[in-house]
């Protein structure tokens, strides 16, 4: 399975590289794939990979859907840590 995310572009690098933000985290990806990408872009990341510029309002709405996820994901583990497996 391959997942994509979106990540906001926080700095430009030499040689198509540029650090972006994932949740707090910093990383530095490529951006051969994308063109005109600037400070504060919004691109799709894949395996260390640009393959897309999003817009921000789009990449918003992805990322609070994962965070709602995520959110589901913590509590039903925590859910069944007390009560046993279903």
């Amino acid at each position: 399975m391959c997942l994509a995310i979106p990540v906001k572009v926080v700095e430009l690098l030499d040689d198509d590289q540029a650090r972006v933000d994932i949740g707090g985290v910093r990383k530095e990806i490529s951006l051969a794939l994308v063109e005109d990408v600037a400070v504060g872009d919004y691109v799709i990341l894949h395996v260390g990979y640009a393959i897309q510029k999003l817009d921000p309002d789009e990449a918003d709405r992805t990322l609070a859907l994962f965070a709602e996820l995520g959110n589901t994901l913590s509590n039903d583990v925590g859910n069944e840590a007390e009560t046993g497996p279903a």
